[in-house]
């Protein structure tokens, strides 16, 4: 029993896609399985119906491969406060003295590897258990319409022809810690289709990452932890994300205990949606819901699909696809070797696909000096990191799991007009004059064209153009 454990924790662990601690979780189940192989040799001479293990020690050396009482392991006992011990009636004292060796091994083992598990970034991929519906698509997919020539080797939506169509950069951790990445990626990724599609006219409309927060916990995530594609199905559920300008981010969420989060309130309302106020409290001012504020909505969304015989320079050219035709995408990623990243291409072979924490890819390059193919992506820690906030990741290869889960999002409606409310909140509505007279101010909002009719238009023209010169000919 006790070596099959090892085996599966030695199978589950050598995998390094999940995670470096898991690696060394792996090497302390093989030398564990060693030293008990060695001890099972040495007592085998001992009758078989006199070999069995009292319950305490049973408990024990399950506790030990299932990683299941580690607290009280470390401390040396067992669960119960009670260290157990082999039975001398039925094992050599010789047997005895190897348990004993093998259990201070395991648990300095273990207190090593806890260690090493707590030193690597908090996970912030997370999926929510109200998250039911990983996608929805209707229009044809870019991959399915442009042709790897259509596609340039180098695209950047922070620079075309000297323009960016980014939105404004947010520090997730300030005023302070929230892992709040995966919101970040998501909604800065919808912000930047919407800016694209406006062809950057205009000022640039934010959305909300505090709503988000507010009103995600069960679909989307909160502040430790969540999934990009369970912020697209929230605004859908609820038909809108606010500007902004209605609910700034506070980096809390309602089961945050960081900084000022424990005094304020999170939780989902109207006036955790779109709120102003009035004025000082001490003169009467107060804050109220808005019952009218300009917001965005999502058409439809998914994530990268492939099978698992595709080589991943075929996913990336799936996402280079979308990031060409509709703009930035959000990915998870492992951001253990990001933290100390100070510039140039990252490229290790080594690092871990496991990923703990989600980005933006804003576009994609190849660099002339060595040819590598690699990523842009835009973090969330602010513009002192990286390269003035942006890394350079290998692209084609899976580089720190980056590849494997990318998800997208299109607009649907967003407001470029707004209903008028007075300043203090309390009277919205306005009025407009028209060719036949006053009438009620209502939102005026642009709905979002998907690339698709575009690209494919042209596509027909260029086929009905070559099929008019065979036919001249």
């Amino acid at each position: 029993m006790y070596h099959i454990l090892c085996i599966v924790g030695i199978v589950r662990c050598s995998d390094s896609s999940r995670g470096n601690w898991c690696q060394q979780l792996a090497a302390v189940y093989f030398v564990y399985a060693v030293l008990l192989y060695n001890n099972i040799l040495r007592t085998r001479v001992v009758r078989r119906d006199t070999t069995k293990l009292n319950q305490g020690t049973l408990a024990n050396y399950q506790s030990l491969s299932l990683i299941k009482h580690r607290s009280s392991l470390i401390e040396g006992t067992h669960h119960h406060g009670q260290r157990p011990a082999i039975n001398s009636q039925t094992t050599s004292s010789n047997s005895h003295q190897i348990s004993c060796v093998m259990m201070k091994f395991a648990l300095v083992s273990l207190a090593t590897v806890a260690s090493a598990a707590n030193a690597e970034y908090f996970n912030e991929v997370k999926v929510m258990s109200g998250h039911k519906k990983r996608k929805h698509v209707v229009s044809p997919l870019p991959h399915t319409y442009l042709l790897q020539e259509d596609i340039p080797e180098n695209w950047n939506w922070d620079n075309v022809d000297g323009k960016s169509y980014l939105t404004k950069h947010l520090n997730q951790h300030i005023p302070h810690y929230c892992g709040s990445c995966w919101a970040h990626g998501a909604i800065s990724a919808l912000a930047d289709r919407i800016k694209i599609a406006r062809q950057g006219q205009g000022h640039d409309i934010n959305l909300s990452i505090q709503w988000v927060l507010n009103c995600g916990s069960e679909t989307a995530g909160s502040c430790h932890g969540g999934y990009h594609t369970g912020v697209y199905e929230l605004i859908q559920q609820y038909g809108y994300i606010p500007f902004d300008t209605c609910q700034p981010y506070l980096a809390c969420s309602a089961e945050s205990q960081e900084g000022f989060c424990p005094q304020i309130d999170t939780q989902c309302s109207k006036v955790n949606t779109c709120r102003t106020c009035s004025g000082f409290s001490d003169s009467g001012g107060n804050c109220v819901e808005l019952d009218y504020f300009p917001n965005a909505t999502v058409a439809e969304y998914g994530e990268i699909e492939y099978s698992f015989l595709e080589s991943w320079e075929s996913v990336a050219q799936k996402i280079r696809s979308e990031i060409y035709a509709r703009g930035p995408v959000a990915c998870t990623i492992n951001a253990d070797p990001l933290r100390d990243y100070e510039g140039g291409i990252l490229d290790d072979d080594e690092a871990s696909t496991s990923t703990n924490h989600i980005v933006s890819i804003v576009g994609f390059g190849k660099d002339d000096e060595t040819g590598k193919d690699y990523w842009i992506i835009r973090n969330s820690w602010g513009e002192y990191w990286g390269e003035m906030g942006f890394a350079r990741v290998a692209a084609g290869k899976n580089m720190l799991g980056m590849e494997a889960n990318v998800a997208w999002a299109t607009p649907g409606t967003y407001t470029v007009e707004n209903v008028p409310c007075s300043e203090d909140g309390t009277v919205c509505g306005g009025e407009a004059q028209t060719h036949s007279g006053k009438t009620v101010r209502t939102f005026v909002g642009e709905e979002y064209v998907d690339p698709s009719v575009k690209f494919l238009a042209k596509k027909v023209a260029e086929t009905n153009a070559k099929l008019a010169a065979r036919t001249q000919s």
